[in-house]
């Protein structure tokens, strides 16, 4: 498990939700945290995002559930662009609610809302550490 402030900023993190007020809050957490987080409200920016970065995207940091593209699906279109790029799942339904209705993995990583800034971060580091990749 990563839990040194070296190997932390040396992560970039995609955030990808379409509430400002979360999306702000995430990114400022990982900011203060050492991780560069990049975001994007939409799935088509987030997208857009990981075709045009120049640099690596260690993480993609998704709510399942946005007008458009659901989370999921944002997540294998990304890992068509960036393979390799490791998923989190942010939702406010139970991991088992997710894994029952087939919307995610069982073995997917997923940050259940309201979370702590560190269930975020050990989130982002288990997705890292657990290989799970989009």
């Amino acid at each position: 498990m990563l839990d040194t402030q070296e190997s932390t900023s040396a992560l970039t993190v995609l955030v990808v939700d379409d509430e400002d007020d979360l999306r702000e809050v995430i990114r400022r957490i990982l900011q203060r945290r050492g991780f560069t987080a990049l975001v994007a409200s939409d799935a088509d920016q987030a997208v857009a995002v990981c075709r045009d970065y120049p640099d690596e995207i260690h993480v993609l940091l998704t709510d399942l559930s946005m007008p458009g593209m659901p989370g999921q699906e944002l997540a294998r279109r990304a890992g068509e662009v960036r393979p390799g790029m490791r998923v989190v799942y942010v939702s406010g339904t139970s991991r088992d609610i997710a894994v029952g209705q087939g919307v995610i993995e069982a073995d997917a990583a997923m940050l259940q809302k309201p979370f702590t800034a560190d269930s975020l971060v050990a989130a982002v580091h288990a997705a890292m550490a657990a290989g799970s990749a989009a």
